[in-house]
Order: C-alpha cells, then structure tokens, then sequence
C-alpha cells in the first residue's frame, strides 16, 4: 500500500502516477457534457458529475478549461449532461477524443436531440438528460467547476456505464 502525506503549508505530496491510480479505484458513472452556441455544438466524456443539493437542483461538472467544451461553457453559461448507458462504449470514446473526431462532428455519433425548453443538445438514448444553466464557476488548476442549476431532466431505464480502473464496465444492480 502506497502512502503519502500533504506538507506543512498543505500542498500535496502525491506523484501524479499514484493519484492517478488511487482516483482509478473510484468508480463512477459516464456522461457526456454538452453545449451549444449559433449552432456549433460542443461534447466531451466525464466522470466528474456530482449531485449539489436538490432545492434549487444543483449539480458541479468539472471540465478541462482548454477544451472547446469548457471554453464554450465559459462563453454560453449552460450546458447538458447526458448519462451514458452500458450500451453507449463507442459514443463515450468518441467524445472522449478517440479517433481524432473533434468538434461539432463528435455529434453525428449517438442520435442528439434540441432540448426544447433551451436548444441545447441532449442525446435521445442516454439515461439522463439534464439541461443546466450555470450558477457560478469555481476554477483550480487545469479545470473549471460549473455548478448549474437543473432547467429540465428526463430519464430512463437501462443500465449504467461506469468507468473504473481505467476501464469501461457494467454495472447491473444486484437483487435485493
């Protein structure tokens, strides 16, 4: 077992390597975050969504501020989640940046959808769609934590994705 502590002015004293590993065994559901301005859509994989508080339906998002998603987040000030499902591996990759695929031309994989209440994009088999405008920003490091308030949300059922120890899998719910 690998331990490190933080130093006295609470900088950490983890290599990346080890943080890494150690965040691998965090197992955690696949979404797609999404937005859109003048008709140019933008998406990337995550696993950092997190339920804030439900009065008013808050959620955080943690996107890379360099990608054009989190870019166009900053500029647009809202975005989806869409909740990927055990079956949607190959969309995951893509947005994930697999094969080159950049863009607005990520979303000719998965049938995407105009949420209608906000126009942005939402894809029509995910298992949760959430449209969210952005509350406020708190940025460290590479990355920009959004916190946005839930405008609209639909589901549906099916199994999760789930990313875990570098890796895709299901995860079916055990019976009770």
């Amino acid at each position: 077992m690998s331990q490190v502590t933080a130093n006295v002015a609470g900088q950490c004293n983890v290599p990346i390597s080890l943080f890494r590993e150690a965040l691998g065994q965090l197992a955690a559901g696949v979404s797609i975050i999404a937005t859109e301005l003048d008709g140019d859509r933008r998406g990337v994989t995550a696993t950092a969504v997190c339920s804030v508080t439900d009065a008013p339906g808050t959620i955080l998002v943690c996107i890379n501020r360099n990608t054009g998603t989190g870019k166009m987040i900053a500029d647009t000030k809202r975005f989806s989640v869409n909740v990927l499902g055990s079956h949607q591996e190959e969309v995951a990759m893509v947005f994930a940046g697999a094969g080159g695929v950049q863009g607005d031309e990520r979303f000719a994989h998965g049938e995407w959808l105009v949420d209608r209440e906000t126009g942005l994009p939402v894809l029509a088999s995910a298992l949760v769609n959430l449209a969210c405008e952005v509350s406020h920003v708190h940025s460290t490091s590479t990355h920009d934590v959004f916190f946005g308030e839930v405008v609209t949300a639909s589901t549906r059922k099916a199994d999760p994705l789930i990313y875990f120890r570098q890796a895709f899998c299901d995860a079916a719910p055990k019976a009770a």
